[in-house]
């Protein structure tokens, strides 16, 4: 097997992954339950959350009583939707892993293995 061929069944297979990473994020996020997740729960244990005049409000003692807001609660992704929509939650899904898959190949061909001699394409 030439150089060539495995390089291209290279490119396919990333090109596969990619393309399936993409497919899972934009169209899957959709099903996501938007019910709290194990860790919010298990925070909540102890406490009973209560509708107010201005909101909910935490009584008893739980770990969820000493949370605060994240300091990237603002950004643009936050909340797994692109501005808050929560209808965009595929889009934030998408570019999630467009900079996943952006930084992981810039690490990897930045790390990759160099030969020490130049090399003829095509030949090992």
């Amino acid at each position: 097997m030439t150089t060539g061929t495995k390089r291209g069944r290279s490119w396919l297979f990333f090109a596969g992954f990619a393309l399936a990473a993409l497919v899972i994020a934009g169209a899957l996020s959709y099903f996501a339950d938007s019910d709290p997740d194990g860790l919010d729960s298990a925070t909540l244990e102890g406490c009973e959350v209560v509708e107010t005049s201005q909101g909910e409000e935490l009584r008893g003692d739980c770990i969820a009583r000493n949370a605060g807001e994240h300091d990237m609660s603002g950004s643009p992704l936050a909340d797994y939707a692109v501005g808050g929509d929560g209808r965009l939650t595929g889009v934030a899904g998408v570019l999630g892993v467009v900079a996943t898959l952006a930084v992981a190949g810039g690490l990897f061909w930045l790390l990759r293995k160099r030969s020490d001699k130049p090399t003829e394409r095509g030949r090992t």
